[in-house]
Formats: C-alpha cells, structure tokens, sequence
C-alpha cells in the first residue's frame, strides 16, 4: 500500500470516529433530560376546556295528524280511464258506424245508382263511402249531439256514474233506431229468437233492435234502388229495341244508351234529387 492511501485511510478513520462520538453524547444527552416517574409519583394531565354545546334548532310543532285530498279524484273518472274508454270506441266504430246510423242505407242507395247508370268504377267506391259518411254525420248530428249532452260530456264532468251516462246516452240513439225500424222485423226477429213480442217499443232489447234496424235500412234502400233503376232500365230497353230494327245486332247496346242515361241523369239533377230523399226519409 502506497504512503498516500495510508494517510487517506487514516483521515477517514479518524473522521468516523469524531461523527460517532458525537451521536453517542447526543443519545446520553436525550436520556438525562427524559423524567422517569418513581414509586409514589403521580403525573396528572392538564383537563382540557369542555366544548360550549350547540343550542339545538327549534322544530315546528307537529300535530301528528296526516290529511290526504281527494277533490277532483273520486267524482271524475281518470285519465287514464278516459284514455281506455276512446280506444275501446275507436276500435268498435266501423261496426257501430255500419249498424246503428244511417250509412248503411245511404251507402247502398249510392251504389245502386252508379250500377243503375252502368257506371261500374265511376264514381269510385272511396267517393261513394266518403259522401255516405259525411251525409250520414248530417244526418246523425242532432242524435250525435244530444248523446254528448246527455251521456258523455256529465260522465266526464262526475256528475253521472257510468251507467247513469250509458243510459242516458243510449236514449237518443235507441229512439232513433226505434223511429226508423218496422214491426215485422221487429216480430220477425222475436220468433227467430223464440221470444215473447214486447209489450211496447220501448221494451225491445238491443239484441233485437239492432239487426231489426239494419234489415229495414236494407229494405228502404232497395225500395229508392227500384225506383231508380226504373227509368235507366226504359232507355236500355228503347235503345234495344232500335238497334234490333235497324239489325245492328252486333252492336251493344250498353255504349249507345250510357249516354242518353248519362245526359238523363244530368238533366234532372240526379244526385241532388237522391240525397235530397234520403235525408228526408229521416225526417
């Protein structure tokens, strides 16, 4: 080992020992100024201050009683009832529309006039059941109207339980039917069913007067088709009968009376003249 790392060395020794030294005299130090209770010495810890309670927040006095309000709940019927009730009617109306108004009749007297002019696609049927349907609402407005009045508008409104509004509502629709039915189909339809006939009219269960109702719709409407067809089918037979004489056997004689039909039709104001009778056939 050279002279320079032996005097390095010792340097470095010499320092460790200083730095030991040193920790030693600081541990003792520590230690001594330590106070190590002895027998019969009691060390008492300082108490420290109580905390100032908060003061509690007053709560409004209670009553212990609980109100429930009800206006509004119990005598109108709920939306959601309302909401079921419009459905139920929007499904069943093409079948109440066809059955207990006055459609039915008009919608057939309609086409029984387009067959009567041999017209078989003019006017379409989209037109014909759109002129019977609003001149039925025509027709059925003050029944349609009164049925709101008496039924519908007290049911909403809570002033009629349910039955009360179906009953109520019901009046002006069954004496419309009543007015409008004949007795033999009334009787007709109490033998089929091997029923007693009702003392009065008003004693007729809608069982009864509904397809009642409907068999002498169909009746008066093919009554107003017969006079119809009457003067249409003297043009047929004329035009015929010409074509005969003259021998032009060939030629039908539909594409020689349509015309003449046409310009009858026209002529009279024909379709003013038919809805003119079938509302007031319901007079």
């Amino acid at each position: 080992m050279t002279r320079f790392a032996r005097t390095v060395a010792a340097v470095l020794l010499f320092l460790a020992g200083i730095f030991g030294l040193q920790l030693a005299t600081s541990a003792g130090a520590s230690a001594a100024n330590v106070p190590i209770p002895g027998p019969g010495v009691v060390t008492v810890k300082t108490p420290k201050a109580p905390k100032t309670p908060k003061t509690p927040t007053a709560k409004p006095a209670s009553s212990g009683t609980v109100s429930v309000n009800l206006d509004g709940i119990t005598n109108k019927p709920s939306s959601s009832l309302t909401v079921i009730i419009a459905i139920t009617l929007l499904s069943v109306a093409p079948a109440l529309l066809l059955m207990m108004t006055s459609f039915t009749k008009i919608v057939v007297v309609l086409s029984l006039t387009r067959n009567a002019l041999g017209l078989q696609g003019v006017p379409p049927n989209q037109v014909l059941a759109g002129l019977a349907l609003f001149l039925s609402l025509f027709v059925m407005g003050p029944v349609l109207s009164q049925v709101n009045h008496d039924g519908i508008q007290p049911y909403l409104d809570g002033t009629k339980s349910q039955s009360q509004a179906f009953d109520d509502g019901g009046k002006p629709l069954r004496e419309f039917m009543l007015n409008h039915t004949r007795q033999d189909e009334l009787a007709m339809l109490s033998n089929v069913a091997d029923r007693e006939l009702p003392a009065t009219r008003e004693d007729v269960p809608l069982t009864t007067l509904i397809p009642a109702f409907v068999l002498s719709e169909l009746k008066s409407a093919f009554i107003i088709g017969f006079v119809i067809f009457v003067p249409f089918l003297i043009i047929d037979i004329v035009v015929s009968a010409a074509l005969m004489s003259m021998g032009m056997m060939m030629l039908p004689p539909v594409m020689i009376s349509l015309p003449f039909k046409i310009l009858l039709f026209v002529l009279v104001d024909g379709w003013a003249l038919i809805i003119t009778a079938l509302v007031q056939s319901y007079a």
